[in-house]
């Protein structure tokens, strides 16, 4: 259970290692009958039907193991990104977000998404750069005068979205655009707080850094409008 890498590292493999013998052995005869069928496409098909099988069986075994449950998440996502841009498979075929999207474990990865980026965000917040810019000293770089926290925290909000942009239906991507949401927020909170405690230095250096931040959080989630 702890190593799902391993099967779906091997399919990976069986899929590389059998597309010049697919493509140069089978598919002329597919061709030859008149078949419409890609050989290489049907072997990864039949292959991911197998892992959709395994996957159905493991996770309700590990649901409730927040390590176990989040490593095989991370290296799912890893194992469709390659399947997808390496060897060419089609978005209309079976996938493993559609086990991910199924709801007790949809429900249980927003719950640990949300918990892992609570806590990313508490580091982030606790850092002693986290109202420093890291690259205040290269002016033709930072005019923005990012503060590391921000900065930190829209790569957070980024990465998020990498890892729930191909679900299938668009009702669990905006469950994830809701939690999205409630991180702003929750940021915009924690800004609030540290910002009272400054009030009696406007001028200060950390007060003018969560100024920056919150122009620099705007300006980015301007930038993503036009992402649907």
């Amino acid at each position: 259970l702890n190593k799902p890498e391993w099967y779906l590292t091997q399919v990976l493999m069986w899929i590389g290692n059998h597309a010049k013998f697919l493509d140069e052995k089978i598919q002329p005869i597919l061709d030859k009958a008149g078949s419409s069928v890609n050989a290489g496409l049907e072997f990864s098909r039949g292959l991911v039907m197998l892992i959709l099988e395994k996957l159905a069986a493991d996770i309700p075994c590990l649901l409730y193991d927040d390590t176990l449950f989040c490593h095989l998440v991370d290296e799912v996502l890893l194992f469709e990104r390659e399947l997808y841009s390496v060897h060419g498979y089609l978005s209309s075929f079976p996938s493993c977000m559609h086990i991910l999207s199924e709801e007790s474990c949809f429900q249980r990865w927003l719950t640990v998404e949300r918990k892992f980026a609570l806590q990313k965000m508490d580091s982030m917040l606790s850092s002693e750069a986290a109202w420093i810019s890291q690259y205040k000293d290269i002016t033709d770089v930072d005019d923005m005068k990012v503060p590391d926290c921000a900065e930190t925290f829209m790569t957070l909000l980024l990465v998020i979205t990498e890892r729930y942009k191909n679900l299938p239906t668009a009702s669990r991507k905006l469950q994830f655009l809701g939690l999205q949401k409630e991180l702003v927020d929750d940021f915009r909170i924690r800004l609030t707080q540290v910002m009272k405690e400054e009030t009696r230095a406007p001028l200060g250096f950390r007060y003018c850094a969560i100024l920056n931040a919150v122009n620099y959080i705007a300006t980015v989630l301007a930038d993503w409008a036009d992402n649907v």
